[in-house]
Order: structure tokens, then C-alpha cells, then sequence
């Protein structure tokens, strides 16, 4: 079965970017490093911006002992350590701009507790192309979310990456398949200037 031909509509597009902050990009990640997904995401990010498509800069907002969930798990994180004043602040070299939207999280996902849905249909947006940091976490739970919110969706997998190869790739095996369309920058490129 052949993939579907990538058809972005800049009017109805936003480029959604997941975490690209300096506490999560200082972060050992795979299957590229960090500054590879930050150089892929500051292309589509310059790209829509030209092609007048919405640009959304997600980052997570550090979490007091009121905001962070601590449900039982067999993996419980250890405790939060003091972050540094830029750790939720995009970092320069992904070339964020004041007049793109920025959108503060305080759980994985992107659409919980935020404004990102309400500022999305605002703009008549129906497909998210999405990116960052990290595979399975945030980006992840933002796909999911915006599956269950009804969006087109393009997972931009050489603009990702995770601190778990393994977790990368059973994302973009069995997760991204069945909500969206996983691509690479250039194929999101050339769809969104082909248009």
C-alpha cells in the first residue's frame, strides 16, 4: 500500500513545535542529536512563517509540587531539582519569533489545561505538522490529543528525537500510523511550497 501524497494548504496548516526549551534540548537524545532537530524545526519554522502558516512554539512551564503529577508508577521519576531561569525559554538557534504563538504546557501534552486548541480553530487550522522533543512524550501526547480533537496531522520524524532510541522508533512504528502521516522535513517543504 503506498503512502498518501502530502498536500499542505498554508491557510489551513500550523507547524506545531513540542519542548524545543533549554532544559529539554541540553538533553542526550537519539536518534539525532538535539541540534539537528532544532535545525530542522528553525527551516519549516522559517518556511511557514513565509508561506503566512502559523507557527506554535510549545514549551513546559516549570512545575511546582502543586503542578506536578506524581500518580504510582513503576518508574517514578526522582525528585525535581531546581532548573535554571532559561529552562522553559526557546532556545535561540531554533529562531522563535515574538509573533509566533507561544503556548505554555504543565503536563506532556500540548492541549491539556492550554489555549493551543481555542488559538488553532481561531485560525481556521486544520492539519498540524508536528515536531520535537521529546518522541514519546510530548510529542506523542500532543498527537494524541489532536487525534482525538480531529486534526490532520504530519509527524516530521528526522525533527524529533527522544533520550530512548528504542521509544523513538516504537512511536513512529506503531503510534504515528495509525493517527497521521510521519515525513521528513523536505517532504513537509516541498509540500507546503509546492502548494
Amino acid at each position: 500500500m503506498s503512502n498518501p501524497t502530502l498536500s499542505l494548504d498554508p491557510k489551513t496548516t500550523a507547524l506545531v513545535l513540542i519542548d524545543l526549551q533549554h532544559g529539554i534540548v541540553a538533553m542526550d537524545v537519539h536518534p539525532q542529536p538535539s541540534s539537528a532537530v532544532v535545525a530542522q524545526a528553525k527551516k519549516m519554522a522559517d518556511a511557514f512563517r513565509a508561506a503566512h502558516a502559523p507557527v506554535v512554539w510549545v514549551t513546559v512551564g516549570t512545575l511546582g509540587a502543586q503542578d506536578a503529577l506524581a500518580p504510582l508508577a513503576d518508574a517514578m521519576p526522582p525528585p525535581a531539582a531546581a532548573k535554571p531561569a532559561n529552562w522553559s525559554t526557546v532556545v535561540d538557534a531554533a529562531g522563535a519569533q515574538a509573533s509566533d504563538l507561544h503556548i505554555t504546557k504543565r503536563q506532556w501534552g500540548a492541549f491539556y489545561g492550554t489555549e493551543l486548541d481555542l488559538q488553532l480553530r481561531r485560525r481556521g487550522i486544520r492539519t498540524i505538522v508536528l515536531a520535537g522533543i521529546s518522541t514519546n512524550v510530548g510529542v506523542e501526547s500532543t498527537a494524541r490529543d489532536a487525534y482525538e480533537r480531529g486534526y490532520h496531522q504530519v509527524f516530521v520524524s528526522d525533527a524529533m528525537a527522544s533520550p530512548s532510541a528504542e521509544a523513538h522508533a516504537n512511536t513512529l512504528k506503531f503510534t504515528f500510523p495509525r493517527i497521521g502521516l510521519t515525513r521528513s522535513t523536505a517532504d513537509v517543504l516541498a509540500a507546503l511550497t509546492g502548494h
